[in-house]
């Protein structure tokens, strides 16, 4: 395991090292700047003193040779769009509000998928089954941004129960939280119920069921554990895309996280923040996959990580 652990983190320096080369060269091959002429009315000495001033004016190796020599000592730089504070305060500031949002999202879609899931599987072609893949299907097809929009207008609009957006009270979480949580929750049913479904048929479930195993042992002891490992691979990926931020849903609720300076960077060309950014989203890409190895020994010790098959 140990080992296995050393070659995975090596491999996330050899990720890191790459995303950064292929970040670097798409921004600057990119034609313009966060200091062009039409956008901002500077006079060529103002605009060569800021080049000067941020490094633009050196070559890319240089500038990237720089830049990520300052970043393995935790300097990311100052953010173009907010100059009075840095890249690693920005996000500092920032990240823990989408973190909590997507991590809350997280505990109210796993457990209600998997609940659900359950549920259905147990109770093939009847009407929990029915009404969980209506939903599983809905949640997968209709856009969270789309049901924000929809909550917006009947809680906010019709109900008047809660507000539009804002944040800092709990109630604020509400309608982010369930736009956020419909999709994976829908997600993690429509699997969970797939996997049991699938591991029910196999010959160990009707032997543990002909030594008189009763259902519900046979449901917590050997269907759930087994029906784990293809729901660990598909859960998975939805844990970065929550916890770095959702664009439309923080825009829709004004929720101040890190969502928005996705866009904001990309469009202000704001190189340190876009670079900072994308290498958070590739760290956590990189510790989600490993982790979730990891979880795979954990369900089922038949898995071992780093040896071959003989």
């Amino acid at each position: 395991m140990a080992r296995y652990l050393l070659g995975r983190l090596g491999g996330i320096l050899i990720v890191f090292f790459i995303v950064s080369v292929v970040i670097f060269l798409l921004m600057h091959a990119i034609p313009g700047g966060p200091y062009n002429e039409d956008k901002v009315p500077l006079s060529p000495e103002a605009k060569a003193n800021y080049l000067r001033k941020y490094g633009l004016d050196r070559p890319l190796v240089e500038q990237y040779l720089l830049y990520m020599g300052n970043a393995l000592r935790g300097d990311f730089g100052v953010p173009f769009q907010s100059p009075t504070e840095t890249v690693t305060g920005l996000i500092g500031r920032t990240w823990p509000v989408s973190a909590s949002l997507g991590m809350i999202a997280l505990l109210v879609a796993l457990p209600l998928g998997l609940l659900l899931g359950t549920l259905a599987a147990a109770r093939q072609n009847t009407w929990i089954d029915y009404a969980t893949s209506t939903t599983s299907t809905l949640g997968l097809t209709v856009p969270n941004f789309v049901v924000a929009v929809w909550l917006v207008l009947l809680f906010a609009v019709q109900l008047k129960w809660l507000p539009t957006g804002g944040w800092g009270q709990w109630y604020h979480y509400i309608m982010p939280v369930a736009a956020l949580a419909l999709a994976p929750m829908a997600l993690t049913a429509r699997y969970t119920r797939t996997s049991i479904l699938e591991v029910a048929r196999s010959d160990y479930i009707r032997t543990a069921r002909a030594k008189g195993l009763s259902d519900q042992q046979i449901m917590t002891r050997h269907t759930l554990r087994n029906a784990m490992i293809p729901l660990l691979t598909i859960l998975a990926p939805q844990i970065p895309n929550l916890i770095t931020g959702t664009i439309f849903i923080e825009s829709i609720f004004r929720v101040p996280g890190l969502g928005k300076f996705f866009v904001t960077s990309i469009l202000g060309r704001d190189y340190p923040m876009i670079m900072a950014l994308l290498l958070l989203v590739a760290v956590v890409w990189s510790l989600v996959y490993l982790i979730t190895d990891i979880l795979y020994v954990i369900v089922d010790p038949r898995v071992r990580l780093g040896k071959s098959k003989t």
